[in-house]
């Protein structure tokens, strides 16, 4: 049904990882999985029980059964399938409820319905019989031109600033519909200016809406984004130099701090830049970053999940298994009720007291989210400051102080000599 809407392939990946013994138990992070699949424990590792031939069964019989359904449609082969919506049909077997209400009429053209079904029954007689009508490959529909993206407007308007370095600043409005803004601005700043980017901020920009996913995923240097609203999952995917300030809309009546602003595994993969939000994150934040700074005022569960650098600053409170995995970079957490010892997994890390120079940079950071987002929280901290500083805790991952350690006691190592 999917290639029949027009998918030219498919992910099944989890499938496969079934096949070989998983059971789903979710517990890939913490080194204990029982069928010895995600773990590196010797003993655990024992238990696995998946061969090659298990998963050569499992894509032959996948094939077998997508040949019979292809056969019984008169298809030889996946590319003459995709986009043939016309052999989709409404089921009749519909189950009372709000998915009759459902209209796809804009994705299958003729075929109408909430639920998409194959037209024919399947028969296993005339596998590999039927012939596809000759005119079908020859009448399928061109795909039309995708339509113009906020990335292309922005690139139209910026070109000087693209070409010259020249500093550009703009606003635009943002829907859910619009995804990965920033990513082919990003490809085309990296095309003139290589890995140097842009002069910090050169291109200034306002966005008003609901980001959809992946709002500056792959931003570079000499981006500088603000978003007036709330973003979608994936937000600053692969960050990569650039600026992304979230903050409520200006007529926002709630309190920023206590309300979710951006969705699930925002920075995944980030290698540098900044990120400043004001509101709460949802769960898997900064999930393997390895070089950007982030500020924000919450977190959901498995926060800096397999992080190796680059530093996370949580001004509330956070989900649980924080740090999981967490091998490289520091977070700082406020926790002035004690409670995040219990919320966080220190298998890997250490909760340790905060240095002078820590309290700099810490304080520094939290200057920075209040002049770009004007948050209560951090004005509430700063104000406060002699005060409220003793209620951060650092975490910090023990082989990685362990490694900084011996590079300050080593002369060979340590940074001025490399110098």
């Amino acid at each position: 049904i999917a290639t029949l809407l027009g998918a030219e392939a498919w992910s099944v990946a989890t499938a496969a990882l079934v096949a070989e013994g998983c059971i789903m138990m979710r517990k890939c992070h913490l080194n204990t999985c029982p069928v010895g699949i995600a773990t590196q424990d010797p003993v655990l590792r024992q238990r696995f029980t998946g061969k090659p031939e298990h998963i050569i069964h499992f894509f032959t019989f996948l094939a077998q059964d997508l040949r019979l359904i292809m056969a019984e449609l008169g298809f030889r082969t996946v590319a003459e399938m995709v986009g043939c919506a016309e052999m989709l049909k409404k089921r009749n077997d519909l189950p009372v409820g709000k998915v009759r209400l459902l209209d796809l009429g804009a994705l299958v053209g003729a075929a109408v319905g909430a639920t998409l079904a194959v037209a024919q029954p399947l028969s296993k007689e005339i596998i590999g019989a039927a012939q596809p009508p000759e005119d079908r490959a020859t009448a399928r529909v061109a795909p039309t031109a995708a339509p113009t993206t906020i990335d292309h407007k922005i690139a139209q308007r910026a070109h000087l600033s693209l070409q010259n370095a020249a500093p550009y600043q703009s606003a635009f409005p943002i829907h859910n519909t619009d995804r990965a803004v920033g990513t082919l601005l990003s490809g085309l700043i990296s095309q003139r200016w290589l890995e140097q980017g842009l002069p910090d901020g050169c291109i200034d920009l306002t966005f008003t809406g609901s980001a959809g996913q992946s709002f500056g995923a792959f931003g570079v240097k000499g981006l500088h984004f603000v978003l007036r609203g709330e973003a979608n999952d994936y937000f600053g995917k692969g960050l990569s130099g650039a600026r992304l300030i979230v903050l409520p809309r200006r007529e926002a009546k709630f309190e920023a701090s206590e309300q979710i602003i951006i969705g699930n595994v925002a920075l995944m993969g980030a290698t540098s830049g900044a990120v400043f939000i004001r509101g709460l994150a949802g769960e898997r934040f900064a999930v393997r970053n390895s070089g950007a700074t982030a500020v924000v005022e919450g977190l959901g569960d498995h926060g800096c999940e397999y992080m190796t650098g680059g530093t996370v600053v949580v001004l509330g409170q956070c989900g649980r298994n924080f740090a999981a995995g967490m091998t490289g970079g520091q977070a700082f957490v406020f926790d002035p009720e004690a409670v995040f010892p219990a919320q966080c997994n220190r298998d890997q890390v250490d909760l340790d007291p905060l240095s002078a120079q820590d309290l700099i940079e810490l304080r520094q950071m939290i200057r920075n989210h209040f002049v770009y987002t004007g948050s209560t929280k951090a004005l509430f901290i700063l104000q406060d400051w002699a005060e409220q500083a003793a209620h951060f805790v650092k975490i910090m991952p023990r082989d990685y102080k362990n490694v900084l350690a011996k590079t300050k006691s080593s002369p060979l190592l340590s940074p001025s000599t490399a110098a």
